[in-house]
C-alpha cells in the first residue's frame, strides 16, 4: 500500500512539472517542447493557479509560433483566466495585433466577456488599439455590450480620449442603422454627430 501511495505521489508530481513546462514552452516560443508535451499526453488546457493557459501566457507574451501551435493542437481559443479573461482580451490590451488575427482566425468568440463583464473591444477600445477595434468590428463585434459598470466601448474610448476609435464606433453604429432601414431600430450611440 505504501508503494502505491509513492507512486501515485510521484505520478502526481511529475504531471505537475510537465504542466509547469508547458507554461514555461509558451512563454517562451518553445513550440519544439510543446510538441513533445502533446505527444506525451499533456493537456495543454490546464490552467495554472491563476487561471493562465498556456495558450494565454502565450499571447501575453506575444510568442507567435507557440500561439499558432497551441490554435492548432485545438486549444480551447476561448479558456478564461482567474478574472475571466481570454487570450483574445489579452492581445486587445497589449495591442497585439498579430495575436489577435491568429487568435480570432482561431475561432476565438470576440463577444466573450470576463468577470467585469467587459469583451476584448472594450480592451482594445480603452487602450486606444485601433487596429484590433477594427479587426473586431470587421467580425462582428457587439458594440452594445456593456461593462459592469453599464460602459460600453464607446464611453471608454471617450473616457480616454481616444479619437480614431470613437469615429469608428460610431460609423459602425451608423453603417448598422443603415443597414437594417427601420425606423423603430434603436442605436447605443444615438449622439452620431
Amino acid at each position: 500500500m505504501k508503494q502505491l501511495i509513492i507512486v501515485i505521489l510521484l505520478l502526481l508530481i511529475s504531471g505537475i512539472a510537465l504542466a509547469q513546462d508547458a507554461f514555461n514552452a509558451a512563454r517562451n516560443n518553445n513550440v519544439d517542447e510543446l510538441r513533445q508535451l502533446l505527444v506525451s499526453g499533456v493537456n495543454l488546457n490546464t490552467p495554472d493557479a491563476r487561471g493562465y493557459t498556456p495558450l494565454i501566457l502565450a499571447v501575453y507574451n506575444n510568442q507567435e509560433e507557440a500561439v499558432q501551435f497551441l490554435i492548432d493542437a485545438g486549444v480551447d481559443v476561448n479558456a478564461q483566466d482567474g478574472s475571466g479573461n481570454t487570450a483574445l482580451m489579452g492581445a486587445a490590451f497589449k495591442g497585439y495585433m498579430d495575436m489577435a488575427v491568429l487568435l480570432v482566425k482561431g475561432g476565438a468568440n470576440v463577444n466573450k466577456v470576463n468577470s467585469n463583464n467587459a469583451t476584448a473591444l472594450i480592451f482594445a477600445a480603452t487602450f486606444g488599439q485601433a487596429d484590433i477595434v477594427t479587426l473586431l468590428l470587421d467580425h462582428n463585434t457587439d458594440v452594445t455590450i456593456a461593462d459592469r459598470f453599464g460602459k460600453t466601448a464607446l464611453d471608454h474610448a471617450q473616457i480616454q480620449g481616444n479619437e480614431d476609435i470613437i469615429v469608428l464606433l460610431k460609423r459602425r453604429c451608423l453603417n448598422w442603422v443603415f443597414k437594417t432601414k427601420r425606423d423603430t431600430l434603436w442605436c447605443p450611440f444615438f449622439f452620431i454627430d
